[in-house]
């Protein structure tokens, strides 16, 4: 059986990765001139990293590797600049939510790649529907063997960081009911949803080996799972939130996400136990945080006890702060508040659409927060 060599990080390094998409002001249905933007911001902007993603419509912004939240964060303000400039010239502006609430799938082109080719003819019905966007934020490992213990502790906090982002209410013109209607969307793919609880790195070799003995990994290039292991970089790769429709959001699940992952880190280090979620429970959370948001009543412990997502949150925020400041996003982490109190992006999306009866607004005013919120 093949190794799979671990990249080992020196320091719990981070990296972000943003889907955003791009939108006509006149209708506020997508665009399909990713492939234009991107050549545009690459030939005036060398320095920024854009990569193509799976639909015409979208482009997503690729930090390099930072060592803050901060550092991150302004990297990729500067090209989301970038990015909006070139969409301006092309009579666009740029959008940023978990999924767009009333375009038509079977209108949106996929990009010219080989993999997403086959992935379509693979999946048929339900990989065509992926008009969905995300946040993955990847942070530095210094050894193979934490990895699983902490994904499995990760995955105890994926109400938190997904009722925080939820931004995808609305679908083909329909409110969903769900906060989160990216997350139900997207769990249909075969390779895509809730890892497995592996116990050691040995048995996710040993799980790959048989993905690709069995062709599972010839046909999509990798599995998708919520939470990943990246071997390449020696990161975890944290794929849970919806992308949110500002960078300050953004910046605050982000830091959640650095704080938590360096957390079960320093636990690990210290010989801790490091918590788990019984996979039924890890569903369930998950469920309720996609249908209910930050109104979600969520289980926490292996005894089945439950709370309410809002004070764990804010129990978190008040935990993880000394290790924030060690970690120079204290700034950002304090912007978790901010949402709990404001509300998420799926409940100003469909406040929007109750009170006009149209997403429209909905779309326009993520595309002003884009503008506005930093």
């Amino acid at each position: 059986m093949p190794e799979i060599k671990f990249e080992r990080s020196p320091r719990p390094t981070l990296g972000v990765e943003w889907e955003v998409a791009l939108i006509d002001p006149a209708t506020y249905d997508l665009a399909h001139k990713a492939a234009e933007v991107i050549e545009i911001v690459e030939r005036e902007h060398p320095e920024v990293h854009l990569e193509r993603e799976f639909l015409q419509n979208t482009v997503e912004l690729v930090t390099g590797v930072c060592d803050t939240v901060p550092q991150a964060v302004a990297e990729l303000a500067h090209d989301l600049d970038a990015v909006r400039r070139a969409a301006a010239r092309l009579g666009l502006r740029v959008w940023s939510s978990g999924s767009h609430p009333f375009s038509d799938f079977r209108e949106n082109p996929v990009s010219v790649k080989g993999s997403y080719n086959e992935i379509i003819e693979r999946t048929q019905y339900w990989g065509s529907q992926m008009l969905i966007w995300g946040i993955h934020v990847h942070v530095g490992i210094s050894h193979e063997d934490r990895v699983w213990p902490i994904i499995n502790a990760i995955m105890t906090k994926y109400p938190h960081l997904l009722a925080l982002t939820a931004s995808s209410p609305g679908w083909d013109g329909v409110d969903t009911g769900y906060a989160s209607n990216r997350t139900m969307l997207y769990q249909q793919l075969p390779t895509a949803g809730m890892p497995y609880q592996f116990e050691s790195w040995g048995e996710w070799e040993g799980y790959m080996h048989d993905q690709g003995v069995s062709g599972v990994i010839n046909h999509t290039g990798s599995m998708h799972f919520d939470v990943r292991p990246a071997p390449k970089w020696g990161t975890i790769e944290v794929r849970i939130s919806d992308a949110t429709s500002n960078l300050r959001e953004l910046s605050a699940v982000v830091a959640l996400t650095h704080c938590l992952v360096v957390h079960y880190d320093r636990m690990y280090e210290r010989g801790e136990e490091l918590p788990t979620l019984q996979p039924w429970h890890v569903a369930e959370n998950k469920w309720r945080a996609a249908r209910y948001g930050l109104d979600a009543l969520v289980i926490t412990s292996r005894r089945t006890d439950e709370a309410w997502v809002r004070d764990e949150l804010r129990g978190l925020v008040s935990e993880l702060m000394p290790l924030a400041r060690e970690l120079g996003c204290a700034e950002e982490l304090a912007l978790v508040e901010g949402i709990l109190d404001r509300g998420a992006g799926y409940a100003r999306q469909r406040a929007l659409y109750q009170e006009t009866g149209s997403w429209v607004p909905a779309v326009k005013a993520a595309c002003d927060e884009l503008e506005a919120l930093r």
